[in-house]
């Protein structure tokens, strides 16, 4: 979502009566602004109409380090406004519950390092299922230094296995950093699985989005000198909110080649120290 100058931008979560939730957060480019307006709406579409209101700081840019966001519970009607204009992401999901809405501190978003090698990747954990409560929205963002891939081993979540797998579409969001004049590029990789027919190989820029309803995913390639960010956002019909994954079985045996490999040494690009690794057999 961008907004102009003039400093007015309509944001709805779940506006009208829809069962969404969003968490809103800026990409970039004075995206500093507020989250202003948003009404509470209770279960069943009565709410006690309490306006509550957050100030984002926003960041520079996408490579700058995690962002502070807002989540916006369904029902709630919102507004967006900056001053200098801006640029914001509406990660949104179809959801049941009603949570309140609430802040979320860059400081406070842990940040992981995944991989090691040419597979070193940063993950910002701002709405990741075991970081931040949301109804069924799962949300993070991936820094992938140029050169490297991300999103690898192949792997999936198109299937409901109780404990090994989880049912999850998801979409990629993508912006490539220029090398001087010369505008990033990227590919992604997606080939189907037993449960679905998804087969892309695309080419990514700055503003692309790839669909992933089901599929073996990865990888994700940042071509060298352009580093490589998306935004996952991902939600299903599962009994629980949870991130688990299956490695395609022809390619999980590079997770153990990790062992003895140095991380990318211009990981992490925020200055704070990494959040742990969760369980290996997890990684986009």
């Amino acid at each position: 979502m961008e907004v102009g100058p003039a400093g007015l931008g309509a944001g709805s979560a779940g506006g009208g009566g829809e069962a969404v939730e969003v968490a809103s957060a800026g990409l970039g480019a004075g995206s500093a602004g507020g989250v202003g307006g948003v009404r509470e709406v209770g279960a069943g579409g009565v709410g006690d109409g309490r306006v509550v209101a957050f100030e984002l700081r926003g960041r520079d840019g996408v490579f700058g380090g995690p962002s502070d966001f807002v989540y916006l519970p369904r029902g709630s009607v919102s507004e967006v406004r900056a001053a200098a204009g801006g640029r914001f992401a509406l990660a949104g999901a179809v959801c049941e519950a009603v949570l309140p809405a609430r802040y979320g501190a860059a400081g406070d978003v842990p940040v992981e390092i995944r991989g090691a090698g040419v597979c070193s990747r940063q993950v910002n954990n701002f709405a990741a299922a075991d970081t931040f409560a949301c109804d069924r929205l799962i949300a993070v963002e991936v820094l992938t230094p140029g050169g490297n891939w991300s999103s690898y081993p192949p792997h999936k979540h198109d299937e409901h296995h109780p404990g090994h797998e989880s049912r999850l579409e998801e979409i990629y969001y993508y912006e490539i950093a220029p090398h001087g004049d010369t505008a990033g590029v990227g590919y992604q990789r997606v080939s189907p699985s037993p449960a679905g027919k998804t087969d892309v190989l695309a080419e990514v820029r700055t503003g692309d989005a790839v669909l992933i309803p089901d599929g073996w995913h990865g990888p994700s390639i940042a071509a060298p000198g352009h580093d490589m960010y998306y935004l996952n956002v991902m939600a299903g019909p599962g009994p629980e909110r949870e991130w688990l994954i299956r490695d395609h079985p022809g390619h999980a045996w590079v997770r153990a080649s990790w062992a003895g490999q140095e991380v990318d040494p211009r990981l992490p690009v925020t200055g704070r120290p990494p959040h742990p690794a969760p369980d290996p057999e997890e990684a986009p």
